[in-house]
């Protein structure tokens, strides 16, 4: 149920929903249909649909798909009880369920698994509580990261994490894949922002994790456990999350670099004049072409890549001029840009990933490795495209290390297509490996969900594995929550 990218989900007015039994994918076994007619039985006419376009739809997220997997049924949740009585229904007859949001995700954390069914929490899409005295909100899973920033705004507060799909995005799907976005660097990423958790175990109850205050140390932190675990402990029914100060005061500069690694370089000269930016986003050259040729920009015109910061709150202009004169002395065009030009800066930088679905021929990474390495990573990358020759571009959240490059292949013809997809893997493989060597992990943000599953035993080694196994039986003895995902 992850939900960090800017490619845009299926919404269910767009499927044409059908009565049960009819235009199936598959053949269904006797138990399968049995299971089926009980699950219906708790349900209202238009929770469920399963016929082949709607099953088609629903069985994958954003992220790469080597196989596809059609669901029994796809089920849409209204409410608590709802997912309560499909979770036991399924626990009854061992059947695997899926949680979905609004699909945006690029790991495959909500790619449907053989014989599951999907649970679509869209539907739940209630802002439940905002309290403008506590700085909190309570929320079901379906909201919208967009409608609850709105709904903070009006208070002069804001919902902290914003990754480059908050738009579309469900914070149920956040919740799922600890996701981050352009304000991490200041403000964190979604774990940071979450007190509490009302969650649907494997069996159907229902537990409640955290608490309503910004502080509480009482037992494990179940919450933090939850909260990045992609659906596989839990189904997530409702968010207490704290909120934060709508800044009085924005200021953007745009810093253009003729080459990738110095604008790199720009990011830690920043830390060391000590100054916080709230955004720190680096785009490469192959970035800013691709920008200009979507949206009629003049960005490569006028540097081969874009370091883009923006500092906020009361002492913004402050910082905004320590940090315009580090970067001019470190060799960049610094712009003040007018607001207008700001605010268009920063949702060119939000567009820049998910232009184009992943698939075999395109796959984007979300690699982060320790800031001081940026500039490091930066040219082994440029290195191993040109020996591999596959196309390259690399978008940033340069703040925090957390690097989205992607690379391609054009598509050929039958005969060379093998060729291509063996340089294509090769690069990808040597990308994980060298951020790893270099202290980073294979996912800052996006999730392991299926796709990455292949690289995991690279970073955690086997008693750390072991012991994730054990806590996932332990919440899931049966194995019905997003099995094959994130361990």
């Amino acid at each position: 149920m992850s939900d960090e990218t800017a490619a845009a989900g299926t919404s269910e007015e767009s499927i044409k929903e059908r009565t049960l039994g009819r235009e199936v994918a598959a053949p269904r076994s006797a138990a399968q249909v049995t299971f089926l007619e009980e699950l219906t039985r708790g349900l209202t006419a238009g929770q469920m649909a399963d016929d082949e376009e709607t099953l088609t739809v629903y069985s994958a997220d954003q992220g790469p798909l080597p196989e596809r997997h059609l669901p029994l049924a796809v089920v849409w949740a209204e409410s608590v009880e709802d997912v309560q009585q499909i979770v036991r229904t399924c626990a009854k007859h061992q059947v695997p369920i899926v949680a979905r949001g609004a699909g945006t995700g690029v790991s495959g954390g909500a790619h449907a698994t053989q014989g599951c069914i999907v649970l679509s929490l869209e539907r739940m899409n209630r802002i439940l509580d905002l309290n403008a005295d506590d700085e909190t909100a309570v929320v079901e899973p379906g909201v919208i990261n967009a409608h609850l920033n709105a709904a903070a705004a009006d208070h002069g507060l804001m919902y902290a994490p914003d990754p480059a799909s908050y738009k579309m995005s469900t914070i149920g799907g956040n919740v799922a894949t600890n996701a981050g976005g352009l304000r991490c660097a200041k403000y964190g990423v979604t774990r940071d922002s979450v007190l509490a958790l009302d969650v649907v175990m494997a069996d159907g109850t229902l537990m409640h994790t955290g608490h309503q205050t910004f502080k509480g140390v009482a037992g494990y932190d179940l919450t933090a456990l939850l909260v990045g675990s992609e659906g596989t402990l839990g189904i997530v029914v409702g968010v207490t999350v704290r909120l934060k100060y709508l800044p009085r005061e924005v200021h953007t500069i745009a810093a253009f670099y003729q080459d990738f690694p110095s604008a790199a370089a720009g990011v830690l000269a920043v830390g060391k004049a000590r100054v916080q930016p709230a955004i720190m986003e680096l785009l490469d050259s192959g970035t800013l072409v691709q920008l200009d040729e979507i949206h009629g920009s003049d960005l490569q015109k006028r540097g081969k890549s874009l370091l883009l910061i923006q500092t906020d709150g009361f002492g913004a202009a402050a910082e905004a001029d320590v940090v315009r004169k580090v970067l001019a002395d470190g060799g960049a065009t610094v712009t003040t840009e007018a607001s207008a030009e700001a605010e268009m800066l920063v949702e060119l930088r939000r567009n820049s990933r998910g232009v184009e679905v992943d698939d075999e021929f395109r796959v984007g990474e979300d690699i982060a490795v320790p800031r001081s390495r940026l500039v490091d990573f930066v040219a082994e990358l440029e290195a191993m495209a040109a020996r591999f020759q596959v196309r390259l571009k690399v978008v940033a959240h340069a703040g925090d290390g957390n690097l989205h490059p992607t690379f391609w292949m054009d598509r050929l013809d039958p005969t060379s297509d093998a060729d291509a997809l063996r340089r294509l893997n090769a690069a990808l493989d040597e990308s994980i490996r060298v951020g790893l060597a270099m202290g980073g992990t294979i996912t800052g943000e996006h999730g392991v969900g299926q796709y990455k599953l292949r690289w995991l035993g690279l970073e955690q080694p086997e008693p750390v594995r072991e012991l994730q196994r054990r806590i996932k039986e332990l919440f899931d003895p049966q194995g019905i929550l997003n099995p094959g995902k994130a361990i």
